[in-house]
C-alpha cells in the first residue's frame, strides 16, 4: 500500500510505548505520518512520558493512555478507533499483589486474549500485530536431548526441560511467551476472517536506543565485555535454548513491525532475526574490535560450535529487507552500552 495514502487516514495503537522496542516503534510510526495512541503503565511517570512527548511530530499525532497488562481491560480505550493495534507490552516480573493471575504466563495469556477482544469490538481493526520473542521459538527436541536443522515458524519451546543456565526469571519469560504467542495466534483460526493476528518471535535485539539506560537485551550482547555474570549467564541460557545466538538490530525490529502492518494483507508466525552467531564467535569479533577491553578465555576458546541456523526467510519472501548485519548490531550496541553507562 501507498505510505502517503495509508498514512493520512491510519490510528494505530502501541502497546507498552514507552519501552524499548515500543518508544523506537512509536518513533517510527510518528515519523510516517500515523496518529500513534500509545500506552504505558504510569502517566505519572514524567521521565518516561516527557521522552515520548519530546518525540518529533508528538504534539499532534501522539495521544498517551495509561494500561497496565495486569489490567488488560485497561487498553480498550487505547484500541478504540484504531486501525492497527501492536501489543509490545509484556509482563517481566510477576506482580505478587496480583489476586487474579499466579505468575507471568497468565498475565500474558489473559492480556493477548483481552487485546485481541477489544481489536474485535473496536470493529476498526483490521490487524493486530503481536511482538512474540524467539525464546517462545526454541529449535530442541521435545525430550530435550538435541536440536532440530535450523529455528523456524514450526518450532515451539518444549516444556519441562532443564537448563544448566536458567533461572526462574528467564523460566518464567519464556514459558509467557511461548504461551502468550500460541494464544493470540488462535484468533487467526476461529474469528472467521474478523482480525488478522500477526506474531513476530524476535531474537535478541541490539542497537540503539532513545531511553536513558541500555535495554537488557543490549546489555546481553556486550556481557563478553562487562563480565557481568547474571547477563552471562542469560547469554549461555539463549544459546542452550536457541543452538545460537540471533540477533536483529532495534531499527530493523520497527521497519518489520511496519511491514506487517502495511501489507494489504497478511497473517501468520513470521520470525524476526537477521542473523546468527555463537558466543565464542561474538567475543572473537568484540576482541579484535575492541582490544581495550579484556575478554575472559572461557568465551574466546570455546569448544567448535555448530551454530543452529536461525531461518527467517519467510518474511523475507513476504518482501522484507533487513538493513543492518551482525557487525553494525554488535557495534551499536557497544555504542548504546558506553553512552548509557553500561560500557565504561
Amino acid at each position: 500500500m501507498e505510505e502517503s495514502e495509508e498514512s493520512s487516514y491510519s490510528r494505530v495503537c502501541v502497546t507498552g510505548g514507552s519501552g524499548y522496542i515500543g518508544s523506537s516503534l512509536v518513533k517510527k510510526l510518528l515519523q510516517k505520518g500515523y496518529t500513534v495512541h500509545a500506552t504505558l503503565r504510569n502517566l505519572g511517570d514524567a521521565a518516561k512520558v516527557d521522552l515520548l512527548k519530546s518525540l518529533p511530530n508528538a504534539a499532534n499525532r501522539l495521544v498517551l493512555f495509561q494500561a497496565d497488562i495486569y489490567n488488560p481491560t485497561d487498553f480498550e480505550p487505547a484500541i478504540k478507533g484504531c486501525q492497527y493495534v501492536f501489543h509490545v507490552a509484556t509482563p517481566m516480573r510477576h506482580d505478587t499483589q496480583s489476586s487474579q493471575y499466579k505468575d507471568t504466563a497468565e498475565a500474558a495469556i489473559a492480556g493477548v486474549r483481552s487485546i485481541a477482544d477489544s481489536c474485535i469490538r473496536s470493529q476498526t481493526v483490521k490487524r493486530l500485530i503481536y511482538t512474540s520473542s524467539l525464546m517462545a521459538s526454541s529449535p530442541l527436541t521435545e525430550d530435550g536431548a538435541s536440536f532440530k536443522s535450523c529455528m523456524d515458524e514450526s518450532c515451539w519451546t518444549p516444556y519441562d526441560v532443564s537448563f544448566t543456565y536458567a533461572n526462574d526469571f528467564l523460566l518464567g519469560y519464556t514459558k509467557s511467551k511461548t504461551l502468550a504467542d500460541k494464544e493470540v495466534l488462535k484468533y487467526n483460526e476461529y474469528e472467521n476472517g474478523r482480525l488478522e493476528v500477526v506474531s513476530l518471535p524476535c531474537g535478541l535485539v541490539g542497537g540503539e536506543t532513545l531511553l536513558p539506560y541500555a535495554s537488557g537485551s543490549v546489555e546481553t550482547i556486550i556481557s563478553p565485555l562487562t563480565s557481568k555474570l547474571f547477563l552471562l549467564n542469560g547469554f549461555k541460557f539463549l544459546q542452550e535454548l536457541w543452538g545460537s545466538i540471533a540477533l536483529v538490530h532495534i531499527d530493523d525490529i520497527c521497519q518489520a513491525h511496519i511491514f506487517c502492518m502495511e501489507k494489504p494483507s497478511m497473517k501468520g508466525r513470521f520470525i524476526c532475526a537477521a542473523t546468527n552467531l555463537t558466543i565464542t564467535q561474538i567475543a572473537v569479533y568484540f576482541q579484535e574490535k575492541f582490544p581495550e577491553y579484556e575478554i575472559s578465555k572461557e568465551y574466546l576458546e570455546g569448544p567448535d560450535e555448530v551454530a543452529v541456523r536461525c531461518d527467517s526467510t519467510k518474511l523475507m519472501k513476504m518482501g522484507f529487507e533487513y538493513l543492518y548485519d551482525e557487525k553494525k548490531i554488535l557495534d551499536d550496541s557497544v555504542a548504546c552500552g558506553k553512552r548509557c553507562g553500561a560500557l565504561m
